[in-house]
């Protein structure tokens, strides 16, 4: 019975592709035709790994538009000489792909930053639990607690806290410090909710979060 469910829950996915490929790419298959060549994306987008997120259908944007990079908790690493995935993104999407702005999206209800307020049960995930180092400038960088977040407000205030910490991250990087210095590239701090579908974005002259839709 085990083995037929989880056929049945790739089904879902084979269903999926087979509409897209009937319905969907022949409508946009010149699109796909010059994106087989080359992309060129305007925008890095950095995000949670959370399966919540969608950002193509948070932005409404499409195949070729955003270049991403996920990870858990939208970290930035800054860790001398290692080399993660994440960075190694950031500078090709800088360097390579000239993107003009990189945005970083962290998001309500944030799984890493609710394990980084509370550790029990990580002693079963020691990569989870040394990747969660990278999140503790979230507590310096804590925002005011807002009473629309309601019972949520602390980890809220902390999850918004380490969207400014990865930003000091990411400026951090290399390629983004001199693409900045250039005025090459812009880059923007978001915080998006869950519940609502809003987005606030970080102001750095105010250093609060204020909403993307005025």
């Amino acid at each position: 019975m085990t083995q037929i469910n989880e056929k049945d829950k790739l089904g879902k996915l084979i269903e999926g592709h087979k509409r897209f490929h009937r319905d969907i790419f022949p409508g946009k298959r010149q699109q796909f035709h010059l994106l087989a060549e080359m992309q060129a994306p305007e925008w890095l987008f950095i995000t949670c790994s959370d399966s919540r997120i969608v950002p193509d259908l948070i932005l409404q944007t499409g195949p070729g538009d955003l270049f991403l990079s996920r990870s858990i908790g939208n970290v930035v690493p800054v860790s001398g000489n290692d080399v993660d995935g994440v960075t190694a993104t950031i500078e090709y999407a800088v360097e390579v792909l000239k993107v003009k702005h990189i945005i970083l999206c962290g998001h309500s209800d944030c799984g890493a930053l609710k394990a980084a307020l509370n550790r029990k049960g990580l002693e079963k995930l020691p990569k989870a639990s040394r990747w969660l180092h990278h999140v503790e400038g979230a507590f310096t960088h804590r925002q005011p607690l807002n009473p629309a977040d309601g019972e949520h407000a602390e980890l809220a205030s902390i999850i918004r806290g380490n969207v400014v910490a990865q930003l000091i991250n990411l400026r951090a990087q290399p390629s983004v410090d001199r693409a900045l210095v250039n005025g090459q590239i812009e880059v923007h701090g978001w915080y998006y909710d869950i519940l609502t579908g809003q987005i606030e974005q970080y102001d750095e002259q105010q250093r609060k979060f204020l909403p993307l839709l005025a």
